[in-house]
């Protein structure tokens, strides 16, 4: 009986210090591709708020300057002070919990959309810079519906606006080079002119066409030069102008020299593609990726793609621009190409 006892004790000695020794060990797991450290300890259970620094600390040595991870490379996880254990994919999803959302707040989205959550880290460490046509000064192309005017740099902006927002959403950094104070986001079908828009950081923009495009070049690269050697890519959004009967599908331009540029543009036309095959299915797509010589084109640092979103001025091409839920859509579109995009790339 007394052997019986002393090996009961023995068993839940031994237990208990297993259980101890599981609590206090730091959980070793791998990253995947596009994991970065808010995404990979949010995965895990973790909060990256309360975590990130520590995760630093445990993992300094196979980081990147930027504090990037490596894809394949193995990660330290801090032990969580709350519970004393980490979770892992191998284990029982946690109960769900209300947990506080990140929340960011940008003025320039507007009223109803300035308060953007943060969904994931898919773009941690990408680096974006949209510039939307024409403004200021340069309205672009001028059509007229039910008597009201309308112009290409509305629409645009409003399109670029959307893909901000959506980009930040997956933690993205996003330089607006073309803006506008007080537009934000507009729900509305027309969208009233206006010729305050400035050139980011905040100059005003010239009337002469070939300063105005030098201008918002020399914007982009200053900020290239100042981000590298991170991931970056330039987005030029415009409405097209042409014949009242020429009717066209969102097309693509890129610099001719650059790889990584036609890999953008044909993986965004894809994805139009297929979002066109998916929604429309009677319908084809004809979209283009094609080289054109442009100034924004050649004459800018990062990897870019040029998208024409439709000629303003073809009854059909104006009601997928002039309809929210369109350029909402159409953002949503360049997005997962975006994604895509950096997924191949890192």
């Amino acid at each position: 009986m007394k052997n019986l006892v002393q090996k009961s004790i023995l068993i839940i000695l031994l237990l208990l210090t297993f259980s101890v020794q599981s609590q206090t060990k730091n959980l070793i797991v791998t990253a995947r591709k596009g994991d970065g450290i808010y995404s990979l300890l949010r995965k895990h259970g973790l909060n990256p708020s309360k975590y990130y620094n520590a995760f630093i600390k445990l993992n300094k040595k196979s980081i990147g300057k930027k504090n990037q991870l490596f894809a394949g490379r193995k990660y330290k996880l801090p032990i969580d002070k709350s519970s004393k254990k980490t979770t892992t994919k191998n284990t029982k999803k946690p109960k769900k919990t209300n947990k506080k959302k990140t929340i960011m707040t940008y003025e320039i989205f507007g009223k109803k959309h300035k308060d953007v959550e943060l969904v994931d880290n898919k773009l941690e460490g990408a680096v974006y810079y949209l510039v939307s046509g024409h403004g200021g000064p340069d309205p672009g192309a001028i059509d007229k519906i039910n008597g009201k005017l309308i112009s290409e740099d509305e629409y645009a902006y409003d399109v670029t606006l959307r893909l901000a927002r959506q980009l930040i959403q997956h933690g993205a950094t996003v330089y607006l080079i073309v803006k506008d104070k007080n537009d934000g986001i507009r729900d509305k079908t027309l969208l009233s002119l206006d010729k305050d828009e400035v050139v980011h950081p905040n100059l005003k923009i010239p009337l002469h066409h070939g300063k105005r495009l030098k201008q918002r070049a020399n914007a982009v690269n200053k900020l290239y030069k100042k981000n590298k050697p991170k991931y970056q890519r330039l987005i030029v959004l415009h409405v097209d102008s042409r014949s009242k009967n020429q009717n066209i599908d969102v097309f693509f331009y890129h610099y001719k020299g650059s790889k990584t540029g036609k890999s953008l543009a044909t993986t965004l036309r894809n994805t139009f593609k297929k979002n066109y095959k998916k929604h429309q299915p009677k319908r084809s797509y004809e979209g283009t990726v094609s080289t054109r010589n442009l100034y924004m084109v050649n004459n800018t640092y990062p990897s870019m793609v040029y998208i024409e979103l439709g000629n303003i001025r073809n009854a059909r091409d104006r009601k997928r621009i002039i309809n929210p839920e369109n350029r909402e859509a159409m953002a949503k579109w360049i997005k997962e190409g975006i994604l895509i995009d950096f997924d191949k790339f890192n």
